[in-house]
């Protein structure tokens, strides 16, 4: 099965592969993942589009170098990148207008191109609002010469996220935003994205919302949680709880949440994947399939979707972590 192409996405398609996992937050030796062999995988069905970040180590420069070694195959034309700019380090933010312009430029000769489909405002939530518009002010003018074809926004906290692309659209210098992209924000335990869905849509005028990290950054996993994920131990425990059950009734938990965040989302955007090989990619898009087949979830994983959902998680539901400046 060939993953669908949305008009209304940008041309992007449902499923679009990820770039945080070729960085050592994930992986120790991110050159050592078979980049090329996912590219070809993917590409050949449908999942023709990444999305990547200078903030994510040498992501941008392994797809760079892979992209070019398959480029007879897949000309550039044929796919599209995604990525961001902003983020330097865990720490390190710069929205000054020349960097973003610098960084820009450097993103387009680490991935062998002269334009990028999507540049996404790197975390907003951690930088004033002055220094945010001052970016995106620079990011339209790139819009405007071609070399960037759509813009936008990302980030964890989804109101904030709202409050700036609705800013956006009244402010000439910048306008509406193209896309935004939200973290862990849908998924089996967090519903927010979609309680915003139409604000985006509706008021803010802006084109496509993408969802990204649907297992939310390993919570929703068998295996152990990332050391760096924020959540409280608390979540962490009930986490580890849904797992343990739901391997009781047969099923691994990464599967029943890829599954189902791709359902929720399959006809409002893109989902994000982070894969670290073909096999992961290959199970990505058998989920995405049996999605699709069914027209959803069975009666049987929905059932398991409201135990862990009223259940375990309980109170937890849509819980979140404090990330950026304080209050946002």
């Amino acid at each position: 099965m060939v993953v669908k192409q949305v008009e209304r996405f940008g041309g992007l398609p449902q499923l679009v592969l990820g770039g945080a996992t070729l960085n050592t937050q994930y992986n120790d030796n991110p050159y050592s993942i078979p980049v090329v062999d996912m590219l070809k995988f993917a590409f050949a069905n449908g999942i023709n589009a990444i999305d990547t970040s200078p903030y994510y180590g040498p992501s941008e420069i392994i797809y760079g170098e892979a992209l070019e070694s398959i480029q007879e195959q897949w000309p550039r034309n044929s796919y599209q990148i995604c990525t961001k700019v902003g983020r330097i380090q865990l720490d390190d933010f710069d929205y000054s207008k020349e960097h973003v312009r610098s960084s820009v430029l450097r993103s387009c000769e680490r991935l062998k191109t002269n334009y990028l489909d999507v540049l996404y405002l790197h975390d907003i939530e951690f930088v004033e609002e002055d220094m945010i518009l001052e970016a995106l002010t620079e990011m339209r003018k790139l819009k405007d010469e071609g070399i960037v074809l759509r813009i936008g926004i990302s980030g964890y906290p989804v109101d904030f996220l709202y409050q700036i692309a609705k800013k956006c659209k009244d402010i000439k210098r910048i306008g509406s935003l193209d896309n935004i992209l939200s973290y862990c924000n849908l998924n089996l335990q967090n519903l927010i994205l979609e309680q915003y869905y139409d604000k985006f849509i509706e008021e803010c005028q802006v084109k496509t919302v993408a969802n990204g990290s649907i297992l939310s950054m390993s919570l929703l996993t068998s295996g152990e949680t990332k050391s760096f994920h924020p959540c409280s131990q608390e979540l962490r425990h009930r986490s580890s709880e849904a797992a343990k059950y739901l391997l009781k009734e047969g099923v691994e938990i990464a599967d029943l949440a890829t599954k189902y965040a791709i359902f929720q989302w399959l006809n409002r955007g893109p989902t994000v994947l982070g894969c670290s090989n073909v096999v992961e990619v290959e199970h990505a898009l058998r989920n995405y399939k049996e999605v699709i087949d069914n027209d959803g979830l069975t009666t049987e994983e929905n059932q398991l979707v409201t135990h862990v959902q009223e259940s375990i998680f309980k109170e937890l539901m849509n819980s979140t972590w404090e990330s950026g400046i304080r209050g946002r």
